[in-house]
């Protein structure tokens, strides 16, 4: 390997459209992947996620611009590119008689130097289910059968969609572990998830997609503002018309939350909580709680899409994911 070659980007996506009939799943959208980094792609349902993944595999041409995937066309050099690749689907795929070392056998007769059946299954998680059949697996245990099979391999580029869904929370943090083993050994990792938790823990950069268009591609600290911007919030212990602030120092823009509770941004988080609480306690506006942080990845997303909720009428709300958490779902 060429030191251009090791220097180019894993996946390169330039200016790339893709429609289907009237509608525009990817609206010139340019997006790089280094070689071993992490990139979350985070979206509402219908953002066009699952579309640039599929060109990235070579199921579908773009209808301008241009994909490349380990410096390759993904379509044109497909017999070339799929044994380098390692594809976890959320359904689907799988033999539903056979047992569950017997389908990491047969996929690994795929591959020249597949990893080890045995061993991938411990990995996984399934060490106790190697004979359990496929058809009684629960659907977290398929989400981990699958996310071994996208590994028998050893890809040098993983697509892993939803790898944790269906999971229980032990399951959950195991897999984590795995794909962060991954970027430790320098495989790429795409990853797609609805799981904000998710992407904050696994991702070196997180790809913000919405209406087919890349609206930002950072890590989660820069996405989050982190060493740049505070977000102070404040619950009075009865109703507070934010309006009544003065300029204080170190406060920037305030915005009320609800009848007790607003929000404001700072640069200087000290000097802004010490001038907040000095004039609240000479004007009697007792103070519930106060609390400083970096603003959420929830935040992030809600602000570049310009929504103060997601779209019930396109299927996707905020709801809870943990401590701490969101997750972008499906509605019921």
């Amino acid at each position: 390997m060429t030191s251009a070659q090791h220097l180019s980007p894993a996946i390169q996506l330039d200016r790339v459209v893709r429609r289907y009939g009237p509608t525009v799943a990817l609206d010139g959208l340019s997006l790089e992947v280094a070689v071993g980094e992490c990139c979350a792609l985070l979206g509402p349902n219908g953002a066009g996620k699952t579309t640039l993944v599929e060109l990235c595999e070579g199921y579908a041409r773009p209808d301008q611009g241009r994909v490349r995937v380990l410096g390759l066309d993904p379509v044109a050099d497909g017999g070339r590119l799929r044994w380098r690749l390692g594809i976890m689907l959320q359904s689907g795929g799988l033999y539903p008689a056979l047992r569950v070392e017997e389908v990491l056998q047969l996929f690994s007769r795929f591959y020249a130097a597949p990893a080890d059946p045995r061993a991938l299954v411990d990995a996984v998680g399934l060490g106790r289910r190697r004979r359990a059949r496929v058809k009684q697996l629960s659907g977290g245990e398929r989400q981990r059968l699958s996310l071994a099979l996208a590994l028998v391999g050893r890809p040098e580029l993983c697509f892993l969609d939803e790898p944790t869904s269906g999971m229980d929370p032990i399951a959950r943090r195991a897999t984590w572990g795995l794909v962060q083993g991954l970027r430790r050994r320098g495989t790429t990792v795409v990853l797609t998830t609805h799981d904000l938790e998710e992407a904050e823990r696994l991702a070196d950069r997180i790809a913000i997609v919405h209406h087919g268009r890349l609206l930002a591609a950072d890590s989660p600290s820069a996405l989050r503002g982190e060493g740049v911007e505070r977000r102070l919030e404040v619950e009075t212990a009865s109703p507070f018309d934010p309006a009544r602030l003065p300029a204080l120092a170190g406060l920037g823009p305030v915005t009320a939350l609800g009848p007790t509770t607003f929000a404001a941004v700072t640069s200087d988080p000290a000097q802004a909580m010490a001038s907040l609480t000095a004039w609240m306690r000479d004007a009697g506006v007792p103070c519930r709680s106060l609390t400083a942080g970096a603003r959420s990845l929830e935040a992030v997303f809600l602000s570049l899409t310009g929504e103060t909720r997601l779209d019930r009428e396109q299927g996707a709300v905020l709801r809870p994911a943990g401590a701490g958490a969101a997750r972008l779902g499906t509605a019921p």
